[in-house]
């Protein structure tokens, strides 16, 4: 992986992990480096659980030379959705300054 890759993979990370924001209703206090990092790490295991079950789409978009699937990207969605909630849930549970 060089340079542009790495920097694209953050780049969608945080794409996603912005989506799943929105998506997901309330409020999550995870900050930006949190959804960064739940959005890289849905973009990976999206891509694995749509290879492993084969759930793939015949439309496809294309952002700067690179062409994305519309079911993958929406696994990578619903997964960033489920990782959000979680991280919000955990940041709930251990804050130290109680309301």
């Amino acid at each position: 992986m060089n340079g542009q890759e790495l920097i694209a993979a953050i780049i969608f990370g945080a794409i996603i992990g912005v989506v799943a924001r929105i998506v997901l209703p309330g409020r999550q206090n995870i900050g930006l480096i949190g959804t960064v990092l739940v959005g890289m790490g849905a973009a990976i295991a999206g891509t694995w659980v749509s290879n492993r079950y084969d759930w793939h789409s015949s439309h496809h978009f294309t952002v700067t030379g690179r062409t994305f699937d519309w079911a993958v990207v929406g696994v990578q969605v619903g997964i960033a959705v489920l990782g959000v909630g979680l991280a919000a849930m955990l940041t709930k549970a251990f804050r130290t300054d109680r309301d």
